[in-house]
């Protein structure tokens, strides 16, 4: 049976693509990150468009956030940040509920392109694509790393599409929608 057009109607044209709904929820999920300097959100898709899992960079599970380090920088290391935060990704893969088989040909949706080591954690987890929004550390030794280690294993990375990095007006306030401040879609 056809449907005339009349009785249809016509769906609206200015809706999320794929990869901007994922790449929403992961920069919504960075969000959650008391981290002062950045702030990094990671979401992992199943290969049906399901979201399995969302994370952010943070201190561990039980440790106060009051009782942590934020510096970047100091005379001793164990005063920074850096070696008890956990990676937004590193966090979306550990919180993932299910058996680690699961995530197996999955992707995931990052802001800021993955470091050396939740690139093994993403290699060893069976995440098969990573979509970044940022590789401002493209020519740091660990951005290098992951990339080889990526190549070298088969798994593909590609930067989100330009013409997608778009503007949301997200409100929580009910009966609200919305809003695309620079989208050209009507």
């Amino acid at each position: 049976m056809e449907l005339k057009e009349e009785i249809l109607g016509k769906k609206r044209k200015n809706y999320l693509s794929w990869d901007e709904y994922f790449m929403g929820v992961a920069k919504l999920t960075s969000g959650r990150s008391k981290d002062p300097h950045t702030q990094v959100g990671a979401c992992i898709v199943g290969e049906d468009n399901r979201i399995l899992s969302i994370g952010y960079n943070g201190a561990p599970n039980n440790f106060n956030d009051d009782d942590f380090p934020w510096n970047r920088k100091s005379e001793s290391v164990n005063e920074t940040k850096y070696p008890y935060v956990c990676h937004a990704e590193f966090n979306a893969i550990l919180n993932f509920p299910g058996n680690r088989k699961d995530l197996k040909n999955s992707r995931i949706y990052v802001d800021l392109f993955p470091c050396q080591e939740c690139a093994k954690a993403i290699i060893q987890s069976g995440i098969k694509e990573v979509i970044y929004l940022s590789d401002k550390y493209a020519t740091s030794s660990s951005t290098q790393a992951s990339k080889y280690m990526f190549d070298k294993t088969g798994i593909t990375y590609r930067a989100f599409p330009e013409e997608s990095i778009k503007e949301i007006k997200v409100s929580l306030k009910p009966d609200t929608s919305i809003s695309y401040l620079n989208d050209e879609k009507k």
